[in-house]
């Protein structure tokens, strides 16, 4: 197997990028200088090297504790739950959330495998239980999918006991779009989710 082929399907194993769209990144690295080249392969092995899950949340992270569960000016008392470290990113994004994090490290599937086990669930309860009763808030933002779902309703099973108040994402109609075009299930949480004015 050719240098080309192997990086080639090295990059097709990435979520979202095929053969053909693998074989035009190798095109085009070949293309630019070596030293973007050297640059880029550089940044992939410090990745590789440098980069950990946060001892607190499992949040990636370069240092023990990621930048969050550093911040001594986080509300301590609301922790949200998500799927993946990227969400962490998504919501920190929006300039809202001034809570904490935990991240699963994915979402339940049997039919894949993944069971509670898998995820980062016990390492959760503990934190929960350990935090006696300071957390006051769990918010549960997994995935509007079938396995988001399950998740979020086993999580809220395990965590009730505890005693935070444990909410869920609300799920609605995104802003701008029109109503003509947006699916019903989407409308019927809009419509479930809904609040005063």
């Amino acid at each position: 197997m050719s240098v080309i082929e192997r990086l080639t399907g090295e990059l097709s194993r990435l979520p979202g990028v095929g053969q053909k769209t693998a074989l035009r990144l190798v095109h085009h690295l070949m293309k630019g200088s070596k030293e973007d080249t050297h640059r880029l392969a550089r940044s992939i092995v410090d990745l590789a090297e440098k980069i950990r899950p946060c001892r607190e949340c499992g949040n990636f992270s370069e240092d023990e504790l990621c930048e969050v569960c550093a911040d001594p000016r986080r509300d301590c008392s609301v922790l949200c739950v998500v799927e993946e470290a990227y969400e962490v990113g998504a919501i920190e994004r929006t300039g809202q959330f001034k809570g904490i994090f935990h991240v699963l490290g994915g979402r339940l599937s049997p039919l894949d495998g993944i069971g509670p086990d898998e995820l980062s669930i016990s390492t959760l309860v503990k934190r929960i239980s350990d935090a006696e009763g300071s957390i006051t808030e769990v918010i549960v933002a997994t995935n509007a999918s079938v396995e988001g779902e399950a998740t979020a309703v086993y999580l809220e099973g395990e965590l009730r006991a505890f005693g935070p108040r444990v909410t869920r994402l609300a799920r609605g109609i995104p802003v701008g779009s029109d109503l003509e075009y947006v699916d019903g299930s989407t409308i019927a949480q809009a419509l479930i989710g809904r609040r005063e004015m």
